[in-house]
């Protein structure tokens, strides 16, 4: 292995060090409570050699949430297998949404404060285009399941693509965001499946349900 070589992977573990503390104290204690210093700590490494690798604790906040998206979409294409009904894949969707944020609430809370916050968290553009072009990643699994439910007749011809993939990504979130961190803990979960469930079921009913010319 070459001297530069060698220097590269040195970088990226070091780097990848610095992402797992920081990943690991913001999913524990919340992003307000961690500081760069706690983050260096946890990563052996003094403060300055944090900056040479990141701008900012937002910076950290950002790349992991970009890596823990790029699993999610890896976990649900993996589900949507060709054979089900796009109604299927629709619950079947939903679920692995809500599988990978009640496991990892903390991420949530960093999705919806980049969402929510997007100007006052000075990224480097380079970073904020990758967030967008993650998101609309997301978003585009969902336009592609309706598109094949029209293709096979499931959902009718001639629907706003847009708008559909807007509101189920739209009242994911709204439901999640109304009962992860409040109510009964014991009773969270349940609350959160059930009521997607229940809105998506009475959508796709909407969606198959004969037009009056």
């Amino acid at each position: 292995m070459g001297l530069e070589e060698r220097r590269r992977r040195e970088k990226e573990s070091r780097r990848g060090a610095i992402l797992k503390a920081a990943r690991k104290l913001f999913l524990e204690r919340g992003f307000r409570a961690v500081t760069v210093d706690d983050i260096a700590k946890k990563a052996e490494i003094s403060k300055g050699a944090v900056y040479l690798h990141f701008k900012s604790k937002e910076e950290m906040y950002a790349q992991i949430l970009l890596n823990d998206v790029a699993k999610f979409h890896q976990a649900v294409t993996d589900q949507l297998a060709n054979g089900r009904s796009a109604a299927d894949n629709l619950l079947r969707f939903s679920q692995v949404y809500v599988d990978f944020f009640l496991k990892e609430r903390e991420l949530f809370r960093i999705l919806m404060t980049y969402m929510l916050h997007t100007n006052n968290m000075s990224l480097r553009s380079e970073i904020d285009s990758q967030i967008v072009g993650a998101t609309n990643k997301t978003m585009e699994i969902i336009e592609d399941i309706f598109k094949k439910g029209m293709e096979t007749g499931e959902f009718p011809p001639g629907m706003d693509l847009r708008l559909k993939r807007n509101a189920v990504w739209g009242f994911l979130n709204g439901i999640i965001s109304l009962h992860l961190f409040t109510g009964r803990e014991q009773k969270r979960e349940e609350r959160i499946r059930s009521t997607i469930t229940a809105t998506l079921e009475i959508f796709i009913r909407g969606l198959k349900a004969p037009r009056e010319d």
